[in-house]
């Protein structure tokens, strides 16, 4: 397992960190590792979701350049 050292956290942030871990009844260890994992879980999903909004984005339909506007269409058909 590898080793993580943190420098210069600030003070407000680790009492923080550890009235969490206390509240969980985790080592503050713990809490960070924990803490950590579902940082980068979520950063990994929204990369997937990034990634499959961008799919349908380019699937899209859209109205070729020289296609005809809807209020001409309407036009042309009522003077038929």
């Amino acid at each position: 397992m590898s080793i993580l050292h943190v420098r210069s956290v600030p003070s407000e942030l680790y009492e923080r960190l550890h009235k969490l871990a206390k509240a969980r009844n985790r080592s503050l260890s713990a809490q960070v590792i924990n803490m950590l994992s579902q940082a980068v879980e979520a950063e990994e999903r929204r990369k997937l979701q990034a990634e499959v909004l961008n799919s349908i984005r380019s699937r899209r339909f859209s109205v070729p350049e020289d296609a005809p506007s809807t209020l001409a269409l309407l036009h042309e058909d009522r003077a038929r």
